[in-house]
């Protein structure tokens, strides 16, 4: 297997590239600089002179920072350079070489209102300009028979923690207080998506004939507060400034603005049926996450009842309540 990646700079291109150098799978990743969508015919010269099994797009207009799914709006042009030009770029380019493609997308091809998690079959209605452009790239990877498209959940990872240092960060500035928006999203890992991405494009080098639409994301849903709330319990163990504030700690949410959405969950029963892969809990990535910002400092928690288990997993040290 010889694998052509899109988007390696991304967060869970970086995890894929750990993978593939740990199991020496032979790859390629330019940069991504090289993937102007009107540099055509430069690409195919790439993916032409490597000759990959695969292509795999990870390329994702918010693939470092969760903030840009607002800035998508202002930045309307940039957006659909990446999440829909590109895939169409890219999946003609493999069409004309007989190249299987797997791209990456996202929950916000739907417009949040299902009560329970989405599946493939649900129809799509985006709600703001990075759904539209998502749901534009799909259309055109679709196009190219010999595709999978894998829709993931809310990503986090070692790669990805810019809202989590925000909520940090928040918490301290605000004395225990944080406002969030009232939605719920699959949290997932960038790595076990990367792990699935390899798992999927394994069984396609065996030549399984399993081309279409797939959700993967985290085992447990919850709520951005219940995650924020998780998060900051976590963070008590490293950072003495947090600790000192988990009995004032007070989460409001109020309701999602586009292009925020109510309800991000997916379902992954499908992926499972097909390929065999599992949703994987993400409470200790999250730690491992929450760790890596502090590097290797571990306070040392006052010797009281209360501190056995300092994440608070019973929920108990945190207020929580509705704007």
């Amino acid at each position: 297997m010889k694998l052509f990646l899109v988007g390696a700079n991304s967060p869970t291109g970086k995890g894929l590239i750990d993978i593939l150098r740990q199991r020496k799978i032979r790859f390629q990743a330019p940069a991504d600089k090289h993937f102007l969508p009107e540099n055509a015919v430069e690409i195919a010269k790439m993916v032409t002179d490597y000759s990959p099994s695969q292509l795999i797009n990870m390329a994702d207009f918010i693939s470092g920072n969760h903030s840009a799914l607002k800035r998508a709006e202002s930045s309307e042009q940039r957006c659909q350079q990446i999440n829909a030009r590109l895939p169409a770029t890219l999946a003609e380019i493999c069409n004309h070489l007989n190249i299987p493609m797997v791209h990456l997308s996202n929950s916000y091809v739907f417009d949040g209102e299902k009560k329970l998690g989405y599946n493939e079959n649900d129809g799509t209605n985006p709600q703001g300009v990075y759904g539209r452009y998502s749901l534009e790239g799909e259309k055109a990877v679709e196009e190219h028979h010999a595709h999978i498209i894998i829709r993931s959940g809310w990503l986090f990872g070692n790669h990805k923690k810019g809202l989590i240092k925000s909520w940090i960060s928040s918490v301290k500035k605000n004395e225990g207080r944080l406002e969030l928006a009232r939605r719920r999203f699959s949290p997932t890992y960038t790595g076990d998506l990367a792990a699935a991405i390899l798992a999927v494009s394994q069984q396609v080098d065996c030549e399984a004939n399993v081309w279409g639409t797939y959700h993967y994301s985290g085992l447990e849903t919850k709520k951005e507060a219940e995650f924020a709330e998780q998060t900051i319990k976590y963070a008590a163990n490293h950072d003495e400034d947090i600790y000192q504030l988990l009995d004032r700690l007070v989460i409001t949410d109020r309701e999602a603005r586009l292009p925020e959405i109510p309800n991000s969950t997916l379902s992954s029963k499908k992926i499972f049926d097909t390929f065999g892969i599992k949703p994987k809990s993400w409470h200790g990535n999250l730690q491992a996450t929450i760790k890596s910002l502090y590097g290797s400092r571990k306070i040392s928690l006052p010797a009281k009842a209360d501190t056995a288990s300092p994440a608070g997993t019973d929920g108990s040290a945190a207020k929580s309540s509705t704007a």
